[in-house]
């Protein structure tokens, strides 16, 4: 079969304003990026404020191995698949990072026949917003230095600056550097640290916005550091939230695309869900609902991440009231939950996708805690086994829940008539959404809700040090909000080695940050890092660009 950008380069799309028609949207609504590529004036959204909502299918998975799961190609394809049984269906999805397109994991708009595009702009530069994000995070990151060096009016503690820079691209050499060094005329010296883009607290803010004047008060809010007095020191101290969120005009706005089936798809926002929140913007996902009659959207990362930020914080604070979910396994990833190499996934193997579907199981059981009707897709591979499918089929029988197969990789919407149907039955039954817990609950109890209930720990270890952070947080007034968790996406624990269904284990926070202007506390479990490294082979390595400007290797 053709490779992700040989099918997306091949695509007949059509001229965005013909997209944006289908769902109701004027040329008067849209400010172009080239033929393919818009974003949505503000006025549009203001509009559209009380049509009615559709319904809100959330696509998740379970916990992520190398063999993949397919999430997002499965929101796209189900997606195709629902409008061509006659459903008006929108897509909200998120905007890949230049890290991850680098190293590892190659593009990051679906796969196969189930893409979005045009791939290349959207996993490359596509409208600009990382860039945006990006300048907005280190202008106020430069300030606050600035402000050290002409006086430190503010009395900021250069020991207690808990505010980093960030860059979008994968670069372990920047976790800890140190800064200002050559004298004093290049200001303070004192150690320092980048992220990646998609970890800062400005993407956050930006996801969670509801306009652009919201987006200005939440930078302002913006925590950088604290006095030698233990105060904390807001970015609206240092009077640049303003010049932040003019830099982030254009990039709040949602970002309006197509599928390979020439449906529309809003593609705005791209937190990590491992390291920040994991879901697409609020204003993107609000206004594809009110352009159709279903809206599918995705999580990152397994269930245990995504899916449980997207209910604790993303639906908190939007009042989003979902009706149904997607749970994505594949058979190859269950296999490996059960102990089967990748090089053996080929084989059947029912002993080891029996003790795999544990993990799946437990998936499953996060879900229900969350009141949702809910439906396995099992994201169908070649080598699949109609013992292994039947064997999986049985297990979520005895669950109670619904499993459709899905081929959409390698069919597009036709193969996800099956999947589209199971959505709808679902659509249909009654939903009693609930988040997890109750914002106002001591910092601890939240953690421990969390790590218990949903990753099925038995309990947390609270480090000295975060400890103290936490009793001073509560003291400042940020005890009230969600918890977002950074760890490993790889293990429902937060040791990666433990796949399938970890038990008798208790999780680690060694450190925990106040995002202020988000309007979470953000909780870093185990090893996990903000800046991700480029493996030994970078998938960059395969990615080159002919004289004509055709892109090639990126997926």
């Amino acid at each position: 079969m053709k490779s992700d950008i040989q099918i997306a380069q091949e695509a007949k799309m059509e001229y965005i304003q013909k997209i944006a028609d289908k769902v109701g949207l004027k040329p008067e609504d849209l400010e172009l990026y080239g033929d393919y590529k818009a974003k949505i004036k503000f006025d549009a959204i203001k509009r559209l404020e009380d049509a009615p909502d559709a319904k809100l299918v959330l696509v998740t998975a379970i916990t992520p191995t190398p063999a993949g799961e397919g999430k997002s190609t499965t929101t796209v394809g189900l997606g195709e698949a629902l409008n061509k049984m006659g459903k008006k269906t929108v897509i909200a999805l998120r905007e890949p990072s230049l890290g991850p397109c680098f190293g590892i994991k190659g593009g990051a708009a679906g796969g196969g026949y189930a893409q979005v595009v045009p791939m290349e702009d959207i996993n490359l530069h596509f409208t600009g917003d990382m860039h945006a994000i990006s300048a907005a995070h280190n202008l106020l990151a430069a300030a606050l230095d600035n402000h050290i060096k002409q006086g430190n009016e503010l009395g900021i503690d250069p020991t207690r600056i808990s505010f980093k820079r960030v860059v979008d691209m994968n670069d372990r050499a920047l976790r800890d550097i140190v800064i200002a060094l050559g004298g004093p005329a290049n200001g303070q010296p004192r150690e320092d640290g980048f992220m990646i883009t998609v970890a800062s607290e400005i993407m956050a803010i930006l996801c969670l916005s509801k306009d652009l004047e919201d987006l200005k008060e939440r930078l302002g809010n913006i925590v950088v550091g604290n006095t030698y007095g233990r105060k904390p020191v807001t970015a609206r101290e240092l009077k640049v939230h303003g010049a932040m969120a003019a830099l982030l005009k254009d990039a709040v706005k949602p970002n309006l695309v197509q599928t390979l089936e020439n449906n529309p798809a809003f593609v705005h926002g791209g937190p990590f869900a491992n390291i920040a929140h994991g879901c697409n913007s609020l204003i993107a996902t609000k206004l594809a609902r009110k352009l159709g009659d279903i809206t599918i959207t995705e999580a990152g990362f397994g269930a245990d991440l995504g899916a449980e930020k997207f209910f604790d914080i993303k639906c908190r604070f939007g009042g989003l009231d979902p009706e149904a979910v997607v749970l994505v396994a594949t058979i190859r990833a269950l296999k490996m939950h059960g102990g089967v190499k990748i090089k053996e996934l080929t084989e059947e193997n029912l002993e080891a996708l029996e003790n795999g579907i544990e993990n799946l199981e437990k998936h499953i059981e996060n879900i229900k805690k969350f009141g949702l009707p809910l439906v396995v897709a099992i994201n169908r591979f070649p080598h699949d086994t109609e013992k292994e499918i039947e064997l999986v089929r049985e297990h979520c029988e005895k669950m109670g829940v619904e499993v459709a197969l899905s081929e959409v990789w390698a069919k597009g919407g036709e193969g996800g008539i099956e999947l589209g149907e199971a959505v709808l039955r679902a659509l249909e039954k009654e939903s009693n959404f609930k988040l997890l817990y109750e914002a106002d609950l001591p910092i601890a109890e939240k953690l421990e809700k969390i790590a218990t209930e949903i990753y099925g720990a038995d309990g947390v270890d609270i480090s000295k040090a975060a400890m103290n952070k936490i009793k001073r947080f509560e003291e400042q007034g940020y005890g009230n909000m969600p918890i977002c968790v950074a760890k490993t996406q790889a293990s429902l624990s937060d040791d990666p080695t433990l796949v399938g269904r970890p038990r008798n284990f208790r999780v680690s926070l060694r450190d925990i940050n106040v995002s202020a202007g988000a309007g979470f506390l953000v909780a870093l479990m185990g090893s996990i890092m903000t800046m991700p490294g480029l493996p030994k082979k970078p998938a960059a390595e395969e990615i080159d660009v002919d004289k004509d400007g055709k892109i090639s290797g990126l997926f």
